[in-house]
């Protein structure tokens, strides 16, 4: 005698056990509730002060004029700024240099560095300390003061030429050489990309070396066939940040010039030059101007050398693929 069953309708999957979106739900507000103080805080001092210097920008408001007192503009300040404003394409020049040259410079000290500190010797460790501690002075003021008496007419740059029986310049007070200080400045804090670059060697495979030794290859072609592809992530991942950092630069200029972007405006960051319209200049209106255009840029140039990335970065997972 044949027996038919009839099979119950499970209420609910093994796959989605019950209460599972009320878990969900759960855990979402619990992380919206840890999140909260980050996100009350970026509205509070990042996005709602962008959206005020943003309104700023279409006005003439000059900080000692009380809000109510506001005139719009337009886009006055933008079109001053590219058609009579000859100190602001000088400081696009001077900030250009800077980062074209301060850049790629403090990149391969960071890199050559990094392979140098890249085995296993006895004391490696205090000299990778050793070599990031200029990095955690940051751009400190008084790391900008240091260096100016290091490189003024009578520091101790000039007294070790002086053993040597070179007589040294004012390399700060002059316009030739005032830019090539903080040039050094940046390059001289190469730690933080050193160690991006330190840990990015850690994981370059052994075995692709081994594999190159049996082939032949020798020390450099090691270095240009395995080393520099695997590690092109890295650099890419640096030569963003760096150059968004680059491009940045304010407080070792303000310091060594005073901030006044001298000798004769050689020193005159893009950074320092909205400082200089918006809190000496009191024209706010058209330094928030500035500043918006300022990131316009640093986004086109980030936009940029991602764009450019797909020619030379190579992930080794998207190649198995």
């Amino acid at each position: 005698m044949a027996v038919t069953t009839t099979a119950r309708p499970m209420r609910h999957s093994a796959r989605f056990p019950a209460g599972t979106g009320r878990r969900a739900r759960r855990e979402g507000r619990a992380g919206y509730l840890f999140l909260s103080p980050w996100l009350l805080g970026f509205g509070a001092f990042t996005a709602l002060p962008m959206l005020g210097s943003l309104l700023l920008s279409f006005t003439d408001y000059d900080i000692l004029s009380d809000w109510s007192q506001l005139h719009f503009i337009g886009l006055d300040n933008y079109r001053r700024m590219f058609t009579e404003d000859p100190a602001f394409w000088h400081a696009v020049k001077v900030t250009v240099l800077f980062g074209v040259v301060a850049v790629p410079l403090k990149l391969a000290a960071a890199f050559g560095v990094a392979l140098l500190l890249n085995r296993e010797v006895r004391g490696v460790g205090f000299f990778r300390g050793l070599f990031y501690l200029p990095s955690l002075l940051g751009g400190s003021v008084a790391l900008g003061y240091v260096w100016y008496s290091m490189f003024n007419r009578d520091g101790s740059f000039n007294r070790l030429l002086a053993v040597f029986g070179i007589h040294g310049e004012g390399w700060v007070n002059d316009p030739d050489f005032a830019l090539g200080t903080l040039i050094l400045l940046a390059v001289w804090q190469f730690g933080a990309p050193m160690v991006i670059f330190l840990a990015g060697l850690k994981q370059v495979p052994v075995e692709l070396y081994e594999a190159a030794a049996v082939d032949g290859a020798g020390a450099w072609r090691k270095f240009w066939s395995v080393t520099m592809p695997m590690m092109s992530p890295v650099i890419f991942f640096n030569l963003v940040l760096e150059t968004i950092h680059g491009f940045q630069g304010f407080t070792s200029a303000f310091v060594i010039s005073g901030g006044t972007g001298g000798p004769v405006d050689s020193t005159l960051m893009y950074t320092l030059y909205l400082y200089i319209k918006g809190f000496t200049d009191y024209e706010m209106g058209y330094a928030s101007a500035l500043a918006w255009v300022f990131l316009a840029a640093i986004g086109l140039l980030t936009v940029a050398l991602f764009s450019t990335g797909r020619f030379w970065v190579h992930y080794s997972d998207r190649e198995e693929q």
